[in-house]
C-alpha cells in the first residue's frame, strides 16, 4: 500500500487549512450567568491565600446573580404577556368597525373582518386593507341588533 508525502511548510497548511481566513470573535456586550460564574472562578483562583476571599462578599455576588436571572426572566415573561395582550385586542376588534390612518395621514374607517398573527404586531383586515394593530386610532362597538 503506498502512502503519500505530507509537506511540512506550515506556509502552505496555513494557506490550505481550516481557516482561510482567521475566525472573528464578537464580544458580548451583557453579562449573563455564564460569565459571572467565569469571573467567580477566576477570582477564586487567583486570590491570595493569606487573605481568602470574605464569604459575605460571595453571598452578596451570588445573591445579585441570582436577582439578575430572575429580572431576566420577568422580562422575557412581561415581552409574552404583552404579546398576548395585543393578540387580544386585536381579536376582540373583528365584527366592530374601527378608525385607522392610512399611508397619506388621512382617518378611515371600516369594519374589522379578521385577524392575521404573522408578524410581531397583529394586522387587522378592514374592508381590502391590512392595517397593523398600532395604527388603529379607534374603535367603535356594533350597533346592537333591534327586533320589530
Amino acid at each position: 500500500m503506498a502512502v503519500d508525502p505530507v509537506s511540512g511548510s506550515s506556509d502552505t497548511a496555513a494557506a490550505s487549512g481550516i481557516y482561510v481566513t482567521q475566525p472573528t470573535r464578537t464580544p458580548s456586550q451583557s453579562l449573563d450567568s455564564e460569565a459571572f460564574m467565569k469571573l467567580l472562578v477566576t477570582q477564586l483562583q487567583n486570590q491570595d491565600p493569606s487573605s481568602p476571599l470574605d464569604t459575605n462578599q460571595m453571598i452578596a455576588q451570588t445573591t445579585q446573580l441570582a436577582m439578575m436571572e430572575k429580572m431576566t426572566s420577568m422580562d422575557s415573561t412581561n415581552t409574552e404577556n404583552f404579546a398576548l395582550q395585543m393578540r387580544m385586542a386585536a381579536a376582540n376588534l373583528v365584527g366592530h368597525t374601527v378608525n385607522y390612518l392610512d399611508k397619506d395621514g388621512a382617518t378611515k374607517s371600516g369594519l374589522a373582518t379578521s385577524v392575521s398573527y404573522e408578524g410581531s404586531v397583529p394586522v387587522v383586515t378592514v374592508g381590502d386593507q391590512k392595517i397593523p394593530l398600532d395604527s388603529i386610532s379607534g374603535v367603535v362597538s356594533p350597533a346592537p341588533a333591534t327586533t320589530v
